[in-house]
């Protein structure tokens, strides 16, 4: 996994128009046609999503007669999720050494007798 290709999933997935075509797609294979029909954009528009989405390893396209269908592609968004997961246990930890400080904290401040205001 190069940071290039997480750079070219991040850029696609910046865009809710394509978030919204991969959580479509995430429920099957379907046509650009039906992809764009909960859009208010031109079919151009929803092909150059695509061809974003494509370009970025998300979606692959095909051809089948008249029928052009789209599928996901998950292989770059497992990519992310274990970019993501490293942060993800950076940040538990964290808390779990703020939360020892905390009980540290309380502990000392009942031996010493002092009480909120």
């Amino acid at each position: 996994m190069t940071q290039d290709r997480l750079s070219k999933t991040f850029s696609a997935l910046a865009d809710p128009t394509r978030r919204a075509i991969l959580a479509r797609l995430a429920l099957g294979e379907t046509s650009v046609t039906e992809l764009a029909e909960p859009f208010d954009m031109s079919l151009p528009a929803i092909s150059r999503h695509l061809k974003v989405l494509e370009h970025a390893g998300l979606i692959a396209r095909g051809r089948e007669a008249q029928w052009r269908p789209c599928r996901l592609e998950a292989g770059p968004l497992k990519d992310i999720a274990g970019w993501i997961e490293h942060y993800r246990r950076f940040w538990e930890e964290s808390f779990d050494r703020l939360d020892v400080y905390l009980r540290k904290l309380q502990k000392s401040g009942k031996k010493s007798g002092r009480r909120k205001k």
